[in-house]
């Protein structure tokens, strides 16, 4: 009997060890992540992720295995995928409608609710944000960036 309680200790503690040492190691391998070509600093409000006109919030972290950007001659479209534990999903809303609008877009029309989707516009393209909360804190941001498509008629 006593032999079973001082084995069950140092293997306690091992467990323990190792999950404080795999927790630090995956919070560093995100620190690492962080390095996009085509990011643009400004002060500490935001960044530019590949579009010089879409600021985003600086605490968003940005997934570049998931993200994708084509450029041509006439036009860059792309998505762009972010995400936060525990960020405040209005705040997050009133930080899209502030810049966007700074950055001369045009709110054409948004939806709100446990999934939240902003429409924006210029003269010559189209963005669309969509804000998802998930049931374990995380919110989700996806951008979308392309050009205006013509009307048919």
């Amino acid at each position: 009997m006593g032999l079973k309680r001082d084995i069950k200790k140092p293997i306690f503690c091992l467990s323990l060890l190792l999950l404080v040492l795999f927790w630090t190691a995956c919070s560093s391998t995100v620190k690492e992540r962080k390095e996009e070509p085509a990011v643009r600093e400004t002060g500490t409000v935001g960044k530019y992720y590949h579009f010089e006109d879409v600021r985003v919030p600086k605490e968003l972290n940005y997934n570049q295995k998931k993200s994708m950007v084509y450029e041509a001659p006439a036009f860059k479209a792309g998505v762009l995928f972010f995400s936060k534990w525990r960020i405040d999903m209005d705040s997050l809303i009133d930080f899209f409608y502030y810049h966007m609008e700074k950055d001369n877009w045009k709110l054409v029309n948004s939806f709100k609710g446990k999934e939240s989707i902003l429409n924006f516009s210029k003269p010559n393209k189209t963005c669309t944000i969509k804000i998802t909360e998930n049931w374990y804190w995380t919110t989700e941001v996806e951008i979308r960036v392309g050009p205006l498509g013509e009307k048919k008629m």
